[in-house]
């Protein structure tokens, strides 16, 4: 048995394969659904659910039964579905007398620190008041060319673990669990019911996309589990339609894979980690070094600045760093390979003295 018993705040995230039927969406499902959510939070548990089902739904209503390709029509679709799908949650839950609250996030938004805390706030506040917040990704704004888009909801729902220190993902598909080979192609293959390190052999052996209307795959939920490791949280990879499936997982039933974490990072380098990089910043080889003795980034060591960001934005360092910068890019194109005393002569009084200092820098290979 999974000991679970102190887990209190958790993420449950649902797939599309797991909502969908012929018909669009699979309403009795979400009664279920509701049903089961009750019985935990009436043990004290905080839900957060996050939801696919939106782009299906939206299809469905246009009578499409092929895989939506291209952005138009998926933001299209999207946006017919996504308030369809809330209606549903809606009036299943308010049977069971927990009220709902519709999140529709993307990913500049958890990238940037101001309306990343004010979302923090936002969700600390709804659990507060008993409801469960149902997240989806707005998939009628965000797009994979200007860096809104998640690309996923496995992945969705790892960064929203990470960010409001949950306790567990779980991870509800119609992936059972995660094989020690691919068992549509191997009969003997085996399910593994822990995970204690994501190796580049489990990395290599997740598959693609999966099924119509969905974009996750064994590989987006191997992502995830990466994100989650480092919050300190666990993640459990199941069949979201096994009769009961949440209420026996909390009970500690050895049901799915689950994975378990590395040790838990601070929340700002989870926020670093996680964050989009707005541009680039490439250093000379003494900078790299002094970084990696937990020195600051100044400006003598920055030979050229590549893309548009502002003060305080997440950017890339030589693409094996992350780093806050204290400038925006306009900023340090004026200061490249200046000393730093030169920096208010150049930019004015008021501004710091150094790039970037250790706290607000993380090397990717760490």
């Amino acid at each position: 048995m999974r000991n679970l018993a102190n887990v209190k705040r958790i993420v449950i995230k649902i797939g599309t394969s797991t909502l969908s039927n012929t018909h669009g969406i699979n309403t009795a499902y979400i009664k279920t659904l509701a049903h089961e959510v009750k019985k935990a939070k009436d043990t004290g548990k905080q839900i957060i659910i996050v939801t696919s089902g939106a782009i299906g739904m939206g299809a469905a209503q246009l009578n499409i039964t092929k895989r939506i390709e291209g952005i138009k029509m998926r933001q299209a679709c999207a946006a017919i579905g996504q308030p369809l799908l809330m209606q549903e949650y809606r009036k299943a839950f308010l049977s069971n007398k927990i009220v709902t609250a519709q999140l529709l996030l993307t990913a500049d938004v958890l990238s940037n620190r101001k309306t990343f805390l004010n979302l923090r706030n936002a969700f600390e506040t709804l659990l507060e008041l008993g409801t469960v917040p149902i997240i989806n990704e707005n998939d009628s704004i965000s797009t994979d060319e200007i860096n809104t888009a998640f690309g996923d909801n496995d992945r969705l729902s790892a960064f929203v673990a990470s960010k409001i220190d949950a306790d567990l993902l779980i991870l509800l598909s119609d992936i059972d669990a995660l094989y020690n080979k691919n068992p549509r192609e191997h009969r003997d293959a085996v399910p593994i019911p822990y995970v204690f390190e994501i190796t580049k052999e489990i990395e290599m052996g997740a598959g693609t996309a999966g099924t119509t209307h969905s974009s996750g795959g064994m590989k987006t939920k191997i992502e995830a589990a990466k994100i989650i490791q480092n919050a300190g949280c666990r993640m459990v990879l199941a069949d979201g339609s096994e009769k009961n499936i949440i209420s026996r997982i909390l009970a500690g039933e050895e049901i799915g894979t689950m994975f378990l974490p590395k040790k838990k990072l601070s929340q700002r380098t989870r926020w670093i980690l996680n964050s989009i990089p707005r541009g680039k910043i490439l250093v000379d080889a003494g900078a790299v070094r002094a970084l990696k003795n937990k020195k600051s980034l100044l400006p003598s060591g920055i030979q050229k600045i590549e893309g548009e960001f502002d003060a305080g934005e997440v950017v890339f360092v030589n693409d094996c760093i992350k780093a806050v910068t204290s400038f925006s890019s306009s900023e340090l194109a004026l200061l490249l390979g200046k000393h730093s005393k030169d920096i208010r002569h150049i930019l004015g009084e008021g501004k710091k003295d150094v790039v970037s200092t250790p706290e607000n820098i993380i090397f990717l290979d760490f």
